[in-house]
């Protein structure tokens, strides 16, 4: 605000007919320096300004207008800080953890990291019990409370203990990943039910989790490895005692409305409903089909990460890499995935989901093909360096797969009916995961009966080889997936719209379902 002084001055002593013009020609002066170079960079700046930082201002406060503010802290607190960033530390310090800890063989460590996921398999469970059973009038705060519990303790345990029994450190290991698993499910009911309810936003929903977990991948991959080298792989487990810590305080201040005359008496009947339309829903043409293109191209994607990681800190067959390389190698697959979330969002996301996992299959299995440029050592008789050529294909092979994903996801969300979104998308994810499991199992004896060890890697190409093969093989099942795109429904009208009813919890308030964040948008 101007002085009083000053606006008095201003006042009574007004510019003169002289001053006035020389100030015009001076501005013109100004104004014809201006170059049109000069002109289009500000342009460019202003437009590169406002893509990095005004365009997501506003797109995160359309969310939270029209969804709830809850739900985006919701998803940035799941997808971003726990899975994000405590998935990507995970990944890392268990890789050093089942290597220099518990020195096992990269065939055995692929298997473990299978049976950890097994509660993501298991996540209709979790969604049964968040759609079907309330705590104290609560169906999905109680759910983020216990899912952050049991994500504080086990990690505590394995970075107190020195020297855990490997079945016990699996065990206390699988159950942080049921922590994360189940609030993840309750996230993802959120998600399920908002994508019915408003269909235009499904893709921006889903891009969001996308966004949220690959710039929490980013910051974790980063950091990861700094980590490992002063606290060791033990100290930073522990450290995953945080982002658990925070989606308890997403119990807490996430928006729902509080039921306490819930009749307990009636959850078996209700299970049986639930369980009754979800067959229904998956005996469906417009579902089962997808169903089985997604399974089997997880399931033929063989995982033999466990196997490249090995090979990647060999100090003799690898490129032996330190423990913040390993990191910064991970980073970049991060930047490569959150390229994929925005290229997605900006350019494909209203493609036909046919096309989009046609050629982002496609393009998955040819990605592969840089594992074995640089297992052969191509790289560097072009004279490009190790870690030159592997943070290029953790981008690209990550891009490629985000790319794939997003629509998976989308179209899950698609397929969900009305009443039990989340358990049934849980469900849904828990194909998808059962193929994951799969694919890393199948790609753990592969490696086991290709002799590849901590230190004989000398398969370790037929194994690059196989995989890329078994990637190309889902193509010849895309007719399974629909053309339509993610502003369509996908459901036919009478199991889409069964039950319509069961969503108006005013007159009855007892249904099995989530109650829409959106009714409750302030």
């Amino acid at each position: 605000m101007p002085s009083a002084g000053f606006s008095k001055l201003s006042k009574e002593n007004g510019p003169t007919d002289t001053e006035q013009e020389e100030a015009n020609q001076s501005a013109a002066i100004t104004t014809s320096q201006i170059s049109p170079a000069s002109g289009l960079n500000l342009k460019l700046e202003n437009g590169l300004l406002d893509f990095l930082f005004v365009s997501p201002v506003r797109w995160f406060r359309m969310l939270a207008e029209k969804i709830h503010w809850s739900f985006v802290v919701g998803v940035i607190v799941i997808y971003g800080a726990s899975q994000g960033i405590g998935g990507s530390v995970f990944k890392v310090s268990s890789d050093y953890y089942w290597k220099d800890v518990q020195k096992i063989q990269p065939s055995e460590a692929q298997v473990y990291s299978g049976i950890i996921s097994i509660p993501w398999i298991v996540k209709p469970l979790w969604g049964l019990l968040t759609d079907v059973l309330p705590v104290a009038g609560y169906k999905r705060r109680p759910y983020f409370v216990l899912a952050g519990i049991l994500g504080v303790v086990p990690f505590l345990i394995i970075s107190l203990c020195k020297k855990l029994h490997v079945v016990f450190a699996l065990i206390m290991l699988t159950a942080g990943s049921a922590g994360v698993a189940i609030a993840d499910v309750t996230i993802d009911a959120c998600v399920a039910e908002n994508s019915i309810m408003l269909p235009s936003l499904a893709a921006d929903m889903q891009s969001l989790c996308g966004l949220s977990s690959s710039v929490g991948k980013l910051v974790g991959f980063s950091i990861s490895g700094i980590l490992i080298h002063h606290i060791g792989s033990q100290g930073v487990l522990g450290l995953l005692g945080i982002p658990a810590a925070l989606v308890i305080l997403v119990g807490i201040v996430m928006k729902e409305t509080h039921t306490p005359d819930f009749a307990y008496g009636e959850v078996n009947q209700k299970l049986r409903e639930a369980s009754g339309k979800m067959v229904k829903t998956l005996k469906c043409r417009q579902v089962w089909r997808p169903c089985f293109y997604m399974f089997s191209s997880l399931a033929l994607s063989l995982n033999i990460q466990e196997g490249l990681f090995y090979w990647y800190t060999d100090p003799k067959a690898g490129p032996h890499f330190s423990e913040e390389g390993v990191g910064f190698i991970f980073s970049f697959s991060a930047i490569g995935s959150l390229l994929g979330v925005l290229l997605y969002q900006n350019s494909l996301k209203d493609y036909p989901f046919r096309s989009l996992l046609f050629w982002s299959q496609l393009l998955f299995g040819f990605s592969g093909m840089l594992d074995l440029i640089l297992v052969f050592r191509i790289n560097l008789k072009l004279g490009i360096p190790d870690y030159f050529f592997v943070v290029i294909d953790e981008c690209v092979s990550q891009m490629i797969s985000r790319l794939k994903w997003m629509p998976l996801l989308v179209l899950s969300s698609k397929l969900c009916p009305s009443g039990v979104e989340g358990t049934f998308f849980a469900l849904l994810m828990s194909i998808d995961n059962a193929g994951l499991l799969l694919s890393s199992w199948l790609g753990g004896l592969l490696m086991h009966l290709l002799n590849v060890t901590r230190t004989n890697f000398t398969n370790l190409w037929l194994s690059i080889l196989i995989r890329n093969f078994l990637r190309i093989l889902p193509l010849t099942l895309i007719l399974l997936v629909p053309e339509s795109d993610s502003n369509s429904n996908i459901l036919p009208p009478e199991i889409l719209n069964t039950d319509q009813h069961i969503i108006n919890t005013e007159t009855e308030p007892h249904n099995i379902e989530l109650v829409s964040l959106v009714k409750y948008t302030s």
